[in-house]
């Protein structure tokens, strides 16, 4: 009899142990032609033969990125046109510059989005909790409580009755 109840006690344990319960919340899959509208388009105003030709100039690698940041410029570089530049004199710190604000945007741009769908949920739920609100309260009669009814907290009122069941709120549910 012993054996039998450690057996049970220990079968219900490992069961529940085994179930999976509530469970992760699923994230939402932003698809490639999602991604693609998100993120924005590499655009460079200075050209990369421009970087070239100035870098050959002799200019310092922070005066090419501050030409870079002026104008806003953003490159979409390929390990093969990185080692290109590098071969043709480009510095690796405005190599480095070039990738870092492009990843830069693109981690931005997917920010915004992720925050743009969050703030969507967000008014979505205070929608939802308000016409909960509003479903329960239908039910709810004003002058049934401790403001209107001294004897509310007693159960029994002289002027409306039991609270229990046949109070004001059975009548008021009753008329609507």
């Amino acid at each position: 009899m012993k054996i039998l109840m450690i057996l049970i006690v220990s079968l219900l344990t490992l069961s529940g142990c085994a179930s999976t319960g509530n469970g992760q919340a699923q994230a939402e899959r932003i698809t490639p032609e999602q991604l693609a509208r998100i993120l924005p388009p590499p655009v460079a105003t200075v050209t990369l033969d421009e970087i070239v030709a100035e870098s050959k100039q002799g200019k310092t690698s922070d005066e090419i990125i501050a030409k870079i940041k002026a104008s806003n410029s953003r490159y979409e570089l390929t390990p093969t046109q990185t080692l290109d530049l590098s071969k043709q004199g480009v510095d690796v710190k405005v190599l480095d510059y070039m990738h870092q604000s492009n990843e830069l945007a693109k981690q931005n741009a997917i920010a915004d989005e992720m925050n743009k769908r969050e703030q969507e949920k967000r008014v979505a739920q205070k929608q939802l909790q308000r016409e909960r609100a509003l479903a329960q309260s239908q039910y709810y009669d004003y002058f049934d409580g401790p403001l209107y009814n001294p004897y509310y907290n007693y159960g029994y009122s002289p002027y409306w009755g039991s609270h229990f069941f046949w109070g004001p709120s059975f009548y008021y549910r009753q008329r609507r």
